[in-house]
């Protein structure tokens, strides 16, 4: 306990470690749907656009203040949804070459954008290569509560519209036959992953934070059927990978926070797919054991020969 106290006293600590549950919940309530919508991809094109964003916000308002670059990173999020979405109703190119395909627009104008800028004489814009990995141990107070009022409005649109997103997740002809704005709602979840991305840019930065959508959720799956406590586990699992992936950061030194936290997840995932109760294949193996037919038991006695016919029918 007293450990606990005396890393909870640390405000470098605590805000981390604030930080990082909240990104970790956020992020594996809304990588649920994308999971169950197959679109476990989309997270990764859209934190990888949101580089150029933060770029291009510095070059127009020439600040770095979080809020601004956040702003920023949102916008170029949304268009390349925007792009993607296009893509997939007006062209017959398939779900993951449109999604590559943003990706690598995207990136590559994000990595033109900061080497330009790394080459300017103006040594301000020296650390926005950090939101390449995050830096969660910059968090301030500022920004944990900002993380928390934009995580905690994603959630609770979840919450309000729980039963529209179940549909749109498992059925979403059946939804259209009901009157749902289907389209709408799909673009709503899919936008719903940009507030987790903007939140996840100072913690675990573009290049991991698709891994933080998807862990969670895939952990979760491994050990229930039921979406409501899948959303529960997910929320859980990222929380405590945030837990433990910043505790392990700052007990050992120079030990980057949000790579530790992705291993954290990483653990996660391969004992669930291992041991979970619902898919693993541990127990996958168990039950189909306790389920197979039982053999015949043997009785001693030869098996009769059947007489022979001479060759006559």
């Amino acid at each position: 306990m007293e450990l606990v106290r005396d890393l909870l006293a640390d405000y470098t600590l605590r805000n981390v470690m604030l930080g990082a549950v909240i990104l970790g919940c956020v992020s594996g309530v809304l990588g649920c749907f994308a999971i169950l919508r197959r679109q476990g991809l989309m997270g990764d094109a859209l934190s990888h656009a949101a580089l150029p964003g933060v770029c291009l916000a510095y070059l127009l308002t020439g600040q770095k203040a979080p809020v601004v670059l956040m702003a920023g990173a949102a916008v170029a999020c949304w268009v390349a949804m925007w792009l993607v979405l296009l893509l997939l109703r007006r062209t017959r190119i398939d779900s993951g070459a449109a999604l590559g395909t943003v990706l690598t627009i995207f990136f590559g104008a994000g990595v033109v954008l900061l080497t330009l800028l790394q080459k300017r004489n103006d040594a301000n814009q020296a650390g926005l290569d950090r939101y390449l990995f995050g830096q969660a141990a910059a968090l301030v107070q500022e920004q944990v509560v900002t993380m928390a009022v934009l995580g905690g409005s994603a959630l609770l649109v979840v919450l309000l519209l729980y039963k529209e997103f179940q549909l749109i997740a498992f059925d979403p002809e059946f939804a259209r036959t009901l009157g749902l704005p289907a389209r709408f709602l799909e673009t709503l979840l899919t936008g719903l992953l940009v507030v987790a991305i903007v939140i996840g840019l100072n913690t675990v930065g573009i290049v991991l934070m698709s891994a933080l959508l998807v862990g969670p959720a895939v952990t979760a799956r491994q050990w229930t059927h039921s979406l409501g406590r899948m959303i529960g586990y997910a929320g859980v699992f990222g929380a405590l990978a945030g837990v433990f992936g910043a505790l392990v950061s700052v007990r050992e030194t120079r030990m980057p926070t949000g790579p530790v936290i992705i291993l954290c997840i990483a653990v996660m995932v391969i004992l669930s797919v291992l041991f979970g109760a619902a898919q693993g294949v541990v127990w996958e193996r168990v039950r189909r054991r306790r389920h197979a037919p039982e053999p015949p038991p043997a009785t001693g006695e030869p098996c009769p020969v059947p007489p022979a016919t001479g060759g006559r029918p």
